[in-house]
């Protein structure tokens, strides 16, 4: 049975525009201006997501409702008092209804091409967008408008609607990791990096596969309104505030498990949760119901790697991931992920980072802090 939902983000070019109240339009010349400007400041931001047929739904409804949930204070300050930071509109580049590669069937609420005034342009993916038709009939627009928009993301493959327009030669950008050979040999100009999870090169912003356009709108989200109306948002939705733009679209758990036999494949997730506990060769081939010897033999065999030397690369990826908090410490993050002693942690962190895990936070949380809009990845 197809799924039927209809999107309504109704859009209407006069309501962009802000009616004055009575006292400013009959307040001095400089009192009105203020006035005006306190109701623009109200106004919420205009994202606009492109619609179209097969494309991937979870591209276009994470960030529709990241966006979407996004409260920020009224002009007053009151915390109590919230109204939408976004305004957010579904703007077909074809017919106003189609149907995601599942069979989700979507009504968008006006076309693209009758849109304007638009703050951040999102760009979801899909075999669609693949489809040279479609891809030549987005780049084409995109072409005639992108320098009257603020910015434009594109998500998983949503970047082959944005990459024929030549805007992002000579950019770093990222996709899905199945589609970065090819998106590099189509655009030879583009820089394409297979690991990150989102990165930005000046008003261009491409996010990899489904999951990480989430990823990205929370840092839209916290780079518009700050840390706490993100935060609120990954609350609402029940996801991590922020991966980082750097980390690796395909985890070594995951790795392990698209690779391993069935008595394996449950093991990597079982040994993330339980990086503070012994994670000896005896406790992990307890855990397959294999003798120690035969588990190792058979672990080296199947994944080129010891045991010990895995468990290791897991716990200082884990912990490269908790020294980016702003609370974390290192003798702290090195107690979490089954380091007792900080001169083994600090040694293994510099072996196979190449940087010491106090010089490694400084500089995170130091960028962190001096965030510029250009800053990211």
């Amino acid at each position: 049975m197809t799924l039927f939902r209809q999107f309504e983000t109704s859009m209407h070019v006069s309501s962009l525009r802000p009616k004055l109240p009575d006292r400013c339009q009959t307040g001095v010349a400089a009192g009105a201006l203020t006035c005006r400007r306190k109701i623009v400041a109200m106004m919420p931001k205009h994202v606009v997501i492109v619609g179209y047929e097969d494309l991937m739904s979870l591209d276009l409804t994470g960030p529709l409702e990241a966006f979407s949930s996004a409260r920020i204070k009224n002009a007053k300050g009151v915390t109590e008092a919230t109204q939408p930071g976004y305004k957010v509109t579904i703007a077909a580049l074809g017919a106003k209804s189609f149907s995601s590669e599942s069979g989700l069937r979507i009504t968008a609420a006006c076309l693209l091409s009758s849109v304007r005034q638009i703050d951040t342009l999102i760009i979801p993916g899909g075999r669609g967008m693949r489809e040279p038709a479609t891809s030549a009939r987005l780049s084409e627009w995109i072409k005639n408008s992108w320098r009257d928009i603020r910015r434009i993301a594109t998500v998983c493959t949503g970047i082959y609607g944005l990459a024929p327009t030549g805007l992002l030669n000579g950019r770093r950008v990222t996709t899905h990791w199945l589609f970065c050979r090819d998106l590099a040999a189509r655009f030879p100009k583009i820089k394409v990096d297979a690991d990150a999870l989102y990165i930005r090169q000046g008003k261009f912003y491409t996010a990899a596969g489904v999951t990480a356009g989430i990823d990205l709108s929370l840092a839209l989200i916290e780079e518009d309104f700050g840390p706490q109306v993100a935060l609120a948002v990954a609350r609402e939705l029940v996801v991590y505030l922020k991966r980082p733009g750097g980390q690796e679209q395909y985890s070594e758990p995951l790795k392990f498990q698209a690779q391993a036999s069935s008595r394996f494949a449950d093991l990597a997730p079982w040994m993330v949760a339980h990086l503070e506990d012994d994670l000896s060769v005896e406790r992990l081939a307890e855990k397959v119901s294999l003798c120690p010897r035969q588990f190792s033999r058979r672990f080296k065999d199947e994944f080129r790697s010891s045991p010990a030397a895995f468990v290791q690369r897991l716990r200082l990826d884990e912990a490269r991931k908790r020294l980016s908090a702003a609370e974390s410490n290192v003798e702290g993050v090195a107690r979490s992920v089954g380091f007792q002693d900080p001169d083994s942690f600090r040694r293994a962190f510099v072996k196979r980072f190449g940087v010491a895990p106090s010089t490694f936070r400084g500089r995170f949380v130091a960028s962190q802090g001096n965030r510029s809009p250009g800053g990211w990845l």
